[in-house]
């Protein structure tokens, strides 16, 4: 009878209390006592796996790749957590896209040319030789309509793709002789990605296709002749001037070369809105601090190049310059006409460029030319 009682009393006293505070009452000691309420239960983190195509830590590329994920991480609080798998840790480098594709992964960071034998115009998406600068590719993604065609591009692979850096205008490349004229390109053997490769090839180059880890050793033994990667600091790190002296400008083949993250569809769309603004949102500050770490470092790695490891540099002629852009027109046309995905990027990318380059002309042109004037 007793217990009865007492539970009686208890569930009044409850009632009570629930009472009181539905009308503001705060002085019951039930209702303003919280030492006595049940903690909140934490809820337990998303994990998230990226896939890279890039080797761990490389200088911007690596790192860069360990700065969105860790952006993720810190500005969702810890919500999500993204751990970061170089190139041959959880798949090989090449194989990164369908990892994210099939969800063994949920996240990748890579450049999209590497996917164009799937997908014609995912080249598009990393740059266009005589194409748009960083500067360029990021106001076409964001304003010029670019970023909705990525999509599209992407769609059928359950992809969505964000920018997540750029390493801004590339270098020409790396040579062991000269070039004087455009006779000198007759039989070179050349490394060169993407569509840089289809316009040497054109011109007459022999292309030769192979990963930037084999790159070095088959300069130096003769298995070919120059090689592009990226720029001066890249190329300090990767120790190509201990394979080739001559170093060439201006990069044409890449004058503005975004990097990619890319995201399961499903992987993504589970997440609530806040998170997927979160995960956009340090895709856009990866994109721009992988872009000024290349512009800071850039100029000091080249004076390295040269005043402690004898690099010579070397301005394309011009000859020479004329050819690859009267090849690049010509395999643009080519590629375009051969896939009408490729054809409505390319026709995008190509009116961008058109009406931003009369702004570009009388503004970063027209001061960089003021400023270098004697």
């Amino acid at each position: 009878m007793n217990t009865i009682v007492n539970f009686g009393k208890l569930a009044l006293a409850g009632l009570l209390s629930l009472t009181l505070a539905a009308c503001g009452g705060s002085n019951d000691p039930v209702a303003s006592d919280t030492s006595q309420a049940a903690p909140i239960a934490k809820a337990k983190p998303i994990e998230w796996k990226m896939v890279t195509t890039w080797p761990k830590n490389f200088p911007a590329l690596g790192t860069g790749a360990e700065h969105l994920a860790q952006s993720i991480t810190a500005m969702s609080g810890g919500r999500i957590k993204v751990k970061v798998y170089a190139a041959g840790e959880l798949v090989p480098a090449l194989e990164a896209f369908d990892a994210v594709s099939r969800g063994t992964a949920q996240i990748g960071h890579a450049a999209s040319y590497y996917w164009k034998g799937k997908v014609p115009a995912a080249q598009f998406f990393t740059t266009v030789p005589f194409g748009l600068t960083a500067q360029e590719m990021n106001a076409w993604l964001s304003q010029g309509g670019g970023q909705a065609l990525w999509e599209e591009v992407y769609a059928p692979f359950n992809i969505i793709p964000m920018a997540a850096g750029n390493t801004g205008t590339q270098m020409g490349g790396w040579f062991n002789k000269e070039i004087n004229s455009v006779a000198d390109l007759s039989g070179l053997k050349m490394r060169m990605p993407g569509l840089g490769g289809e316009v040497l090839a054109d011109a007459g180059v022999t292309v030769v296709n192979m990963p930037g880890s084999e790159m070095f050793t088959a300069l130096q033994t003769g298995t070919i002749d120059a090689t592009e990667f990226v720029g001066p600091y890249n190329d300090l790190a990767f120790g190509i001037y201990k394979a080739a002296k001559y170093y060439y400008y201006p990069g044409w083949q890449e004058p503005g070369s975004a990097i990619e993250t890319f995201i399961n569809k499903e992987a993504f769309e589970a997440l609530p809105e806040d998170l997927q603004l979160i995960v956009r949102a340090a895709a856009r500050q990866t994109n721009a601090e992988i872009l000024d770490e290349y512009t800071a470092m850039n100029h000091s790695a080249l004076d390295t190049l040269i005043n402690e490891h004898g690099v010579i540099l070397k301005r394309y002629p011009d000859d020479v310059l004329a050819e690859f852009r009267a090849s690049t027109e010509r395999v643009m046309e080519k590629v375009a006409a051969n896939d009408p995905l490729s054809q409505k990027v390319y026709d995008s990318m190509t009116r961008f460029k058109q009406n931003v380059m009369k702004w570009s002309d009388i503004s970063e042109r027209a001061i960089l030319n003021a400023r270098s004037a004697d």
